[in-house]
């Protein structure tokens, strides 16, 4: 079931399975945003969904379509948001969840997962790294896997927030998200150009985190190995089909710096009175670099996710933005 290349129609299924299971997530607006970036914004608020983060879409897709009595375990790697999305849908289903986990990641990441009541079994930073450890738990307990990024029924159940934005507002110009493994850009690409082909689509990721970036200039998969980004939801390489769905759907990949991240966090806190992860924030750099769009054009964000550690977030603990 996972060996094939979504489609538009599988965002659609997985609209009407996960809808009675996930947070229908508000559309806002802020007039303060607008004018500093001379465009009309409509963030899609997945930093409000079950979880703190869209992951859950995928997650929550995935597991409905296994059945417990004979699927009663799953298992991933995941730097957080994932590994949480996995384990809480498990939950709900009544299966089990293991979950690879970088020593790196995030404490409150963390925290959440064992929360979720997922066993955690952590390995070195690096997408290598992870692919070994899960190879090395799977060999012990053998379980159905579920990517968190390179897998159809995540990638279709992502695509369920674009779908959601643009049934609300189907006049937008450009539809824009971060871009990790690839998920949710290909999802959002899918369910984007199926309902109005004329809207630029366009990724964005850290610069010290280009994979994407690279393989959509070069048109060949690129990897990036232990990227030192504080976007830690975007360290890893783009997947498989997700690199066949951005170099067919998706129109441009922005970078923006580590200063460029941090200050979008704070301007999303200040302007919305939302708290948003630092990899959520990469789409709202963009946008604040003037990079999504032309003036006056209705740009659709992807908030992806709200899972911040708040010990680590330089502006509430008062230490120095990096340099630009």
């Amino acid at each position: 079931m996972a060996d094939f290349l979504p489609t538009f129609a599988d965002v659609v299924a997985a609209a009407a399975r996960i809808g009675p299971h996930i947070v229908r997530t508000s559309v806002m607006r802020s007039a303060a945003f607008d004018a500093r970036v001379g465009r009309q914004v409509f963030f899609k608020c997945e930093n409000l969904q079950t979880g703190g983060a869209f992951k859950y879409r995928g997650a929550i897709n995935t597991v409905l379509q296994l059945d417990p009595a004979r699927t009663p375990l799953v298992v991933t790697h995941s730097s957080g948001n994932h590994g949480n999305a996995l384990a809480l849908a498990a939950r709900a289903r009544g299966m089990r969840a293991i979950v690879v986990v970088p020593r790196d990641s995030a404490r409150s990441k963390i925290a959440n997962i064992e929360a979720a009541g997922a066993r955690i079994e952590f390995c070195e930073p690096g997408l290598a790294a992870r692919e070994q450890k899960l190879k090395e738990v799977l060999a012990r307990d053998p379980g159905e896997v579920v990517h968190p990024f390179d897998d159809a029924r995540i990638i279709a159940g992502q695509g369920t927030a674009v779908l959601e934005l643009l049934a609300e507002h189907s006049d937008l110009d450009v539809v824009s998200t971060p871009v990790g493994g690839g998920g949710l850009i290909g999802g959002s690409a899918l369910a984007a150009k199926a309902l109005s082909p004329r809207i630029r689509v366009v990724g964005a990721e850290p610069a010290n985190a280009d994979d994407a970036f690279r393989s959509l200039k070069t048109g060949t998969r690129c990897s990036v190995q232990v990227p030192d980004t504080i976007a830690d939801g975007l360290r890893g390489s783009i997947g498989a089909r997700n690199f066949e769905l951005l170099r067919t759907l998706v129109d441009d990949v922005i970078t923006v710096s580590e200063a460029q991240i941090v200050e979008a966090m704070r301007i999303t806190l200040q302007d919305l009175k939302l708290l948003i992860e630092p990899s959520s924030a990469v789409a709202v750099a963009a946008a604040l670099a003037g990079q999504l769009g032309k003036q006056g054009d209705r740009v659709g964000i992807v908030l992806s996710g709200g899972n911040v550690d708040l010990d680590q977030c330089p502006f509430l603990r008062g230490a120095a933005a990096p340099a630009m």
